[in-house]
């Protein structure tokens, strides 16, 4: 399992995000590759599946989903999502209680 690669500037943190569509409960799973690795319970249809990952990740993070974008990869599993408000240290430590690290 590598590290979480976290790009921290201007009041924002960017990670990389590997989405599992048609999963049966929205839910993040870990790391992979660098990237953090969230199922999501919708299909990839009209734009459901990253609807639904803004949604996971906010609950996760404890942000409103207006914090989160999608900055690119709307149509691919692979996406770069910005987080507003958050540090990589907060970020972490968030991570960190929903059961991704340690």
């Amino acid at each position: 399992m590598s590290a979480l690669e976290v790009d921290e500037r201007a009041g924002l943190v960017r990670i990389r995000v590997w989405v599992k569509p048609r999963a049966s409960k929205s839910r993040i799973l870990g790391l992979r590759e660098g990237e953090l690795e969230v199922a999501v319970a919708a299909p990839p249809v009209d734009g459901e599946a990253n609807c639904e990952l803004i949604r996971t990740l906010a609950r996760a993070l404890g942000c409103g989903k207006t914090a989160i974008e999608i900055v690119s990869g709307d149509g691919s599993r692979s996406k770069l999502v910005s987080i507003a408000g958050l540090t990589d240290a907060e970020l972490r430590v968030k991570l960190g209680q929903s059961g991704i690290f340690g």
